[in-house]
């Protein structure tokens, strides 16, 4: 497959491509995922940040030794970050990526 040389799409054809149904249902495909998932960290995150600025005896909750529930819930930041990246990328490889290869064919045949 050859690659699209940007400087060879005119606007007028960029433009039809973008309000084809199929570049419009790869982007409500992409929204689908992605403003959820945003949500989702940011109320996490947002909760996190209120806890440890308010909450000050519940964070230094000791578990285990030293480790507080400040540093499990921090850590978790970190994990949630990894987990919610792997789903993207399984996301793009099962919805996103069939759909974009196929929206490039079609401008590649034109």
């Amino acid at each position: 497959m050859t690659a699209i040389d940007p400087t060879e799409l005119s606007t007028e054809r960029a433009l039809q491509i973008q309000s084809s149904p199929e570049f419009q249902e790869l982007r409500k495909t992409l929204r689908r995922f992605v403003f959820p998932m945003t949500a989702f960290f940011l109320a996490w995150y947002g909760l996190y940040l209120v806890l440890g600025a308010f909450a000050h005896d519940f964070m230094a909750i000791k578990l285990v030794g030293n480790i507080n529930v400040g540093l499990v819930l921090g850590l978790g930041q970190f994990l949630t970050t990894f987990v919610i990246t792997g789903l993207y990328v399984r996301f793009a490889n099962r919805e996103l990526d069939p759909k974009a290869a196929a929206i490039r064919a079609e401008v590649e045949q034109a």
